[in-house]
């Protein structure tokens, strides 16, 4: 049986995600303690972590609104959910195309303000529709640059709706590789994909490398009449180079998720307020992927989308089970071995797997764990955190 937990929500958590929780969790808005915290939009970078905290769950994709480098160096995993509102943000991305290629916007703006009798407003129809004649998809290429899930679900929809792709991902995962349609071309640069597009859509994380990716001289080469969108993250866009090509003639249209001040009020550009994963399915299925991510943690110490820390998983074939989150360095996996040795605990199975600066231990002995042994493991130089997991 789980042990009692608590929980902390800091917004609304979809109920039927939360059901994934073990039912002696506690969890509320206003627990104290906690053992972890789920999340979806609030900001955390100023908020003081309480010491009990052992692990954080985005119920999203992005994780900018976390500090992750702090709570790296805390040992803590930051679960997210990537894929769960893949869906919902490739419906948006059709929809911004769709809204693009049928001037929908500007032709809504000019219904709204006809005057007059029904048959004055026919004949006033009648006269304007030309303006906001558009084209239609079938036939167009469309560049995706990002291909994770999102990227990958956007790809597909669009060659189900007849369209050439062709897709970037400098650092492409072999899941996302093996879910690619074999019918999208791969791009050898974010130029190569942006000179041969009708539509670029932009599915890449906010990171100083992706920080103003789309900037003028990337504008400089997509062809004039292109529409870019971007449903990703506000900052992959230089929105002020956008603004510029768009005066100029050299981009038809910019269409986004994340309205500013620069963008406001121009008439070649449409900012939704931020509706990528704003279904109730796409909301679900984020608070539904990482419950069950954190409680998985919690009790058996297993990593599956820390954006942090590798995937690490091992059955349970013991009682007795340590989760040693430390530093990524040498002969960490020999101090923890010769700590147990030394203590007369044999291990029974332990796996290992780094990520960048973090690596991970799960260790599975075969007799309960001392806490004198506890202190002597704690204090190896770089480990960061350590717990005890008896079943």
């Amino acid at each position: 049986m789980a042990k009692p937990r608590k929980v902390l929500t800091l917004n609304a958590i979809s109920a039927r995600g939360l059901a994934r929780l073990p039912q002696n969790y506690t969890v509320g808005g206003d627990v104290a303690d906690p053992d972890a915290i789920l999340v979806r939009s609030t900001v955390m970078h100023d908020m003081v972590i309480p010491a009990s905290v052992r692990a954080i769950g985005r119920a999203g994709a992005g994780t900018n609104n976390i500090p992750v480098k702090k709570l790296s160096e805390r040992g803590v995993p930051v679960f997210n959910a990537p894929g769960a509102n893949a869906n919902a943000v490739k419906e948006l991305v059709i929809a911004g195309m769709l809204i693009a290629a049928r001037k929908l916007v500007p032709a809504l703006r000019f219904v709204e303000g006809l005057s007059g009798s029904d048959e004055e407003q026919h004949k006033a129809t009648e006269a304007g529709k030309k303006q906001f004649a558009g084209c239609e998809l079938p036939g167009r290429t469309l560049a995706v640059v990002g291909l994770g899930a999102i990227g990958c679900h956007v790809a597909e929809a669009a060659i189900a709706l007849g369209m050439n792709v062709v897709g970037f991902d400098q650092a492409i995962t072999v899941d996302a590789a093996w879910r690619l349609p074999s019918q999208v071309r791969r791009a050898e640069s974010v130029e190569d994909a942006l000179r041969v597009a009708d539509y670029v859509t932009l599915h890449v994380p906010l990171l100083d490398a992706t920080r103003n990716l789309i900037n003028v001289p990337r504008l400089a080469v997509m062809r004039p009449d292109a529409v870019l969108l971007n449903f990703a993250r506000e900052g992959v866009v230089d929105n002020a180079a956008a603004v510029e090509a768009l005066n100029a003639g050299k981009l038809a249209a910019y269409i986004c998720d994340f309205p500013a001040n620069a963008l406001k009020g121009h008439a070649k550009v449409v900012a939704l307020p931020h509706l990528g994963a704003s279904t109730e399915e796409a909301e679900e299925n984020c608070a539904v992927m990482v419950a069950e991510q954190v409680a998985d943690y919690l009790e058996h110490g297993n990593i599956l989308n820390a954006v942090n820390f590798p995937n690490v998983a091992m059955a349970r074939e013991s009682n007795f089970r340590l989760a040693i989150s430390n530093a990524n360095v040498p002969n960490m996996v020999g101090q923890i071995s010769t700590v147990l040795a030394d203590a007369g605990l044999n291990i029974h199975n332990m796996v290992n797997k780094s990520k960048g600066d973090m690596a991970y231990t799960l260790v599975d002995v075969d007799s309960a764990v001392p806490d004198a042994v506890m202190a002597s493991l704690s204090g190896i130089g770089g480990v960061l955190a350590l717990r005890y997991l008896p079943a």
